[in-house]
């Protein structure tokens, strides 16, 4: 039976700094890697040290999930580790995005991510590990990021809830807190024919340290989530310690919003 691992949103980013780094963490019979750009998953076979598979799928396509599922039935593997980093968000007020785009953000962060973690779930044995990204956006409402905050809301919460559940079966969650990111993930957010919602940005990180932080965390310690950063840490205990109200309207004239 082949030891393997998973990784979504490996063709760039967070995901794909999982990738480059894993052998960092364990051995694998192969490597999974599954984004939209199938050019970019193979560029991976040459920085991986384990034999790469890419799965080139859109996973806010429902079809897709049919497609994992058939391939674990197919496969049989053992997944030692299953790394969830795909994601999208859309900077604006929801009732100027479509509702395509609505929907788009829950259908990719929340509705596929628990597909892929429910159907991973019969192939794990004790020592294996979910990795779950979600976002310092979890802690609180953000207005003009609205929806994009509520799915990584949803993420942090069934992450250490499922984590809870698992333990019992010595099965670890992890859910990843990142703060801004530099990332292609601001290509997709926003609108390159409009004013910026977000003018300023209190830190932003690198993607190789966020994954440096999420290895270290699952390696040392037992936590269910982690935050990395400082600035990213105190902004977390200032919207968990503040009334919400306050702190969307602190965020709307920090960012000159109405």
């Amino acid at each position: 039976m082949k030891k393997i691992a998973i990784i979504t949103g490996a063709s760039s980013g967070i995901g794909r700094k999982f990738a480059e780094t894993l052998s960092s963490h364990g051995k694998y019979d192969e490597v999974w890697v599954i984004a939209r750009n199938a050019q970019r998953l193979d560029e991976l076979k040459a920085v991986v040290p384990f034999p790469v598979r890419a799965v080139p799928m859109d996973l806010a396509d429902p079809r897709s999930v049919d497609e994992f599922k058939a391939l674990l039935e197919s496969e049989k593997p053992e997944i030692s580790i299953l790394i969830n980093c795909s994601g999208y968000g859309k900077f604006d007020a929801v009732n100027n995005l479509t509702l395509e785009e609505n929907l788009g953000m829950i259908d990719l962060n929340c509705r596929a991510l628990t597909a892929l973690t429910c159907l991973s779930l019969p192939y794990m044995k004790q020592g294996s590990e979910i990795v779950q990204i979600a976002s310092v956006a979890a802690f609180q409402p953000i207005p003009y990021i609205n929806v994009y905050g509520a799915t990584k809301a949803f993420v942090l919460n069934f992450s250490r809830a499922l984590g809870s559940e698992l333990k019992k079966d010595g099965i670890r969650v992890l859910a990843v807190c990142p703060f801004w990111t530099k990332t292609a993930f601001f290509d997709r957010a926003i609108k390159a024919d409009q004013d910026a919602v977000v003018k300023k940005y209190v830190a932003m990180y690198d993607s190789a340290f966020i994954v440096k932080k999420a290895w270290r965390t699952l390696e040392k310690t037992k936590k269910d989530y982690v935050v990395p950063g400082f600035k990213a840490k105190a902004q977390v205990l200032l919207v968990k310690i503040m009334p919400h109200s306050f702190v969307m309207w602190f965020w709307k004239k920090q960012q000159k919003l109405k």
